[in-house]
């Protein structure tokens, strides 16, 4: 008979051992993945102008940020909407924000986060720049 120990999540037998701890190559192997699977489901949804920007050694937040565009709120929606839904089939999370309006919607999966935009509001908040790091320089006024 095995013996339980109680814990938050129900019972484990005792002397068990967990999952390994991820390394870090573990996670990014993960992380590119998942990173694999957004890009195609948004090629599959024809959205326009992707830019994944590498966050790895960058910032903690996530491995990867993906950034496209609908042509309407109604695309941005069900953008969305079906990546949410083969994050989940694929095994992993996925939480969305912004579906109310859908002018822009973020979904975080963990180690990659997607912004979907419609165009007008992509242009405004300009994220590409922001995280770009200093990577091109800034063109001057003339």
């Amino acid at each position: 008979m095995t013996n339980l120990s109680s814990t938050p999540s129900g019972p484990v037998p005792t002397g068990a051992v967990g999952p390994a701890p991820r390394t870090a190559a573990t996670q990014l192997a993960e992380a590119t993945e998942l990173h694999a699977l957004v890009m195609q489901s948004l090629d599959d949804d024809q959205a326009q102008e992707v830019v994944s920007i590498p966050l790895a050694g960058k910032s903690n937040i996530a491995d990867f940020m993906v950034i496209a565009s609908g042509r309407s709120t109604r695309q941005v929606a069900s953008m969305a909407q079906k990546l949410a839904e083969r994050i989940k089939q694929s095994g992993g999370t996925a939480r969305i924000e912004g579906m109310t309006n859908a002018d822009w919607v973020l979904i975080d999966a963990g180690d990659v986060i997607v912004h979907l935009f419609r165009p007008e509001v992509r242009t405004f908040y300009n994220l590409e720049r922001m995280w770009a790091f200093g990577e091109a320089p800034e063109t001057p006024n003339a």
